[in-house]
């Protein structure tokens, strides 16, 4: 009987976090948008040099599963990234003529809708790093001085 309980309760446990995992990974476009702007005013308050630090830090709190920012040099033609919240190798790398895994130019498309507005939502396939998986991506983006703040969450 003893050997049966601790064999529930394991199991129980796993299932536990499971959900929990689960839920980590399930943010809605509200919560995308709040972490922009909540970063938008980290930035504005903290400045430029600090706030990237942050934002780029995996562990911090500008990153939840699957949620988490980027942020892109606004000024620059080739759309440098100065901030990955999970993947930290695209830093210093240039964003725009990045494709989406069906071939979209979505860096070109947000740019293009940067210039006739301060934010807005774009759609796309991308990899969702708690998945591994190609998922449907909409992500919200702001210009905030010389810099775009973007984050997203997966379909």
């Amino acid at each position: 009987m003893r050997k049966f309980l601790t064999v529930v309760l394991a199991f129980a446990g796993l299932c536990a976090m499971s959900i929990a995992a689960a839920a980590q990974g399930a943010h809605t476009p509200d919560q995308a948008k709040a972490l922009v702007e909540k970063a938008a005013n980290y930035l504005k308050a903290e400045g430029k040099d600090k706030a990237l630090a942050v934002f780029s830090d995996p562990k911090g709190e500008f990153v939840e599963g699957d949620l988490y920012l980027f942020v892109m040099d606004a000024n620059d033609s080739k759309l440098t990234m100065l901030a990955h919240g999970v993947n930290k190798a695209l830093i210093g790398k240039p964003q725009i003529d990045v494709k989406d895994a069906d071939g979209k130019a979505f860096n070109q498309d947000m740019v293009a809708m940067l210039t006739s507005a301060s934010d807005g939502w774009l759609s796309y396939m991308w990899p969702n790093p708690a998945t591994k998986k190609i998922a449907p991506k909409k992500t919200y983006v702001t210009k905030v001085g010389d810099v775009i703040i973007g984050a997203g969450v997966y379909n």
